[in-house]
C-alpha cells in the first residue's frame, strides 16, 4: 500500500484503541503539522508506522496528563518526535510558559525519553534533513538487531554505518571507517548487494554510493 492507504489504517487503529480525552486528543490534536510529519519525512524514511503513537498520552510531572505528538516505543526504546508550529502564541508565550515546557521536556529526558523536536518550517521547507535525524536516532538504538542476522561482522558493520548516517555511503567511507583495502570494501559492498541489504545508488560500471535496501528499512519494525 501507498502512503494514502496505510496512514488511513494506521489512524483507524489508534482512533479504535482509544475514548475519552486520548480519543479527543487524537481527534483534535492531529493535525496539519504531524500530518505532513508523517508524509515526507517517517513514511519515505520506513514505509510503516509499526511502534509509532500518535498524541501518546503520559503522566505529567504535575500528576496531571500531557500527549507527545509521537511517540516511538520498543523494548527499552522510548523516543518523543515533537513537531513545533511558529504562530502568534508562541511569540506572546510567558516566561512562566517558556519555564514550564523546558521543564517538562527536562522530565521527559530523566524518566528515560530521547526527545527529538523539529519546527513546521523545517518538515516542510527540509524533509531529507529530518529524515537524516530520524534515522540515525533509530538506527542508533536498532542497530544491535543486526546481531541477530547471520550476516559476518564485517556486513554488520557496513550496516550500522549506513543506518547512523541516514543516507548514502561510499565505499571512501566504508575504507575508512572499517580500516580495511579497498578490494574487501568492493567485496564487502558486492555482498551487501547481492543479498539487497544495499541497493547502488549513483554510478553504473563504477559505483560510488549505496543506499540501504528495502529489505533493511523493514526489518527496523
Amino acid at each position: 500500500m501507498g502512503f494514502e492507504e496505510d496512514y488511513q489504517a494506521f489512524l483507524n487503529i489508534h482512533i479504535q484503541e482509544r475514548n475519552g480525552e486520548r480519543l479527543r486528543r487524537l481527534q483534535e490534536g492531529h493535525n496539519q503539522a504531524e500530518i505532513l510529519f508523517l508524509k515526507q519525512v517517517w513514511w519515505p524514511s520506513f514505509f510503516h508506522f509499526q511502534y509509532l503513537h500518535p498524541e501518546y498520552e503520559i503522566d505529567d510531572f504535575k500528576d496531571g496528563k500531557r500527549y507527545l505528538d509521537f511517540a516511538y516505543i520498543r523494548p527499552a526504546i522510548r523516543i518523543c518526535f515533537e513537531v513545533d508550529g511558529y504562530g502568534p502564541h508562541l511569540k506572546n508565550i510567558s516566561r512562566w510558559q517558556f519555564s514550564d515546557s523546558l521543564e517538562r521536556q527536562n522530565q521527559l529526558v530523566m524518566d528515560g525519553w530521547t526527545v527529538i523536536r523539529f519546527s513546521y518550517d523545517q518538515v516542510k521547507e527540509k524533509p531529507r534533513r529530518c529524515q537524516q535525524v530520524v534515522q540515525q536516532v533509530i538506527g542508533r538504538w536498532l542497530g544491535y538487531e543486526l546481531d541477530q542476522t547471520t550476516l559476518s561482522y564485517a556486513e554488520k558493520e557496513v550496516l550500522r554505518l549506513a543506518i547512523q548516517k541516514g543516507k548514502t555511503i561510499s565505499p571512501k567511507e566504508v575504507e575508512k571507517y572499517m580500516k580495511i583495502s579497498d578490494k574487501t570494501v568492493k567485496k564487502l559492498l558486492s555482498q551487501l548487494v547481492e543479498k539487497k541489504m544495499l541497493i547502488p545508488s549513483s554510478g553504473i560500471k563504477r559505483i560510488r554510493s549505496y543506499r540501504l535496501g528495502d529489505q533493511v528499512k523493514h526489518s527496523i519494525r
